[in-house]
């Protein structure tokens, strides 16, 4: 699944390249691409034709681009939703999903998708805010995201901190991958209850949040397949700094024990059993 990095680096590869063009037509090709805009893939087609681009945001994983007409396209990748930018003259990728061609006889935008779990939609008057999305919270990468008001939620949270940190409507853009990170440079398991953390603690984690996601960012994301891309199909280089993620049974590169695998959510938790002690009551061989 792509992550916060990954989205922002699509969403700033759309800013570049989609911001002041006028779209000349759509094309559905795969309903499923657009099943969460309920009029159907004709209507898509219809009210974004002629439209313009005023901008490409995100909130968490979603990406939105405003329109002139107040509407705005949301789109979400899913597992292995890109966004490409493709001169006319490319030919059609197998599991092109949508096309968006512009007045201006330049680069379509293309939406492929494999798997076809992410999608595009229409929201109405959501060039602002689209209300679909509304109640996902800030991410911490966000100019507007408040440090005082996350820590407070979070301590008030009778929960486990990995299972916080995943939580869309307390902090968005935080997936499995970095949280695993995060939490292996605060030295915190991720059982560790949330109402047990001291302020000092959950802003230490928050920085280190913030540390990763943006380390990640500079490198275009964390790439492990082809899927992952940015809107001219490159990947991400992080993947090369990663310290627990993925690593089992490799030694932890701040102590040498050996990283540890553990089941989470149908997905796994990759820690350090030295730097990160699971709390009194989970201990375990």
């Amino acid at each position: 699944m792509p992550e916060l990095p990954e989205v922002e680096t699509v969403r700033q590869g759309l800013a570049r390249w989609v911001i002041g063009r006028r779209i000349d037509s759509v094309e559905v090709r795969h309903p499923r691409a657009v099943r969460r805009h309920v009029p159907g893939g004709a209507h898509f087609a219809d009210v974004l034709a002629g439209r313009t681009v005023l901008d490409a945001r995100r909130r968490g994983k979603y990406l939105w681009l405003p329109l002139d007409s107040g509407d705005a396209v949301v789109g979400h990748l899913g597992m292995s939703g890109q966004l490409l930018l493709q001169p006319a003259a490319t030919p059609d990728e197998a599991h092109l999903r949508v096309r968006f061609r512009f007045t201006d006889d330049g680069p379509e935008l293309r939406f492929v998708d494999q798997r076809t779990f992410g999608g595009l939609a229409v929201s109405e008057g959501g060039a602002t805010l689209p209300a679909e999305i509304a109640h996902i919270a800030r991410d911490p990468m966000d100019p507007e995201f408040s440090e005082t008001e996350f820590v407070a939620a979070l301590r008030r949270r009778r929960t486990e901190v990995k299972r916080a940190l995943l939580d869309q409507t307390l902090i968005s853009g935080v997936g499995n991958i970095y949280a695993d990170e995060a939490l292996w440079r605060a030295g915190l398991h991720g059982a560790r209850p949330t109402d047990a953390l001291t302020g000092p603690a959950a802003r230490r984690l928050l920085g280190h949040v913030r540390d990763v996601l943006g380390e990640a960012l500079t490198a275009g994301g964390t790439s492990f397949d082809a899927l992952y891309v940015n809107v001219n199909g490159e990947s991400g280089y992080f993947d090369r700094s990663l310290n627990v993620y993925g690593r089992e049974g490799e030694p932890c590169r701040r102590c040498g024990a050996s990283v540890r695998r553990e089941a989470f959510m149908n997905r796994s938790s990759y820690s350090c059993p030295r730097c990160q002690p699971r709390p009194r009551g989970l201990l375990r061989g």
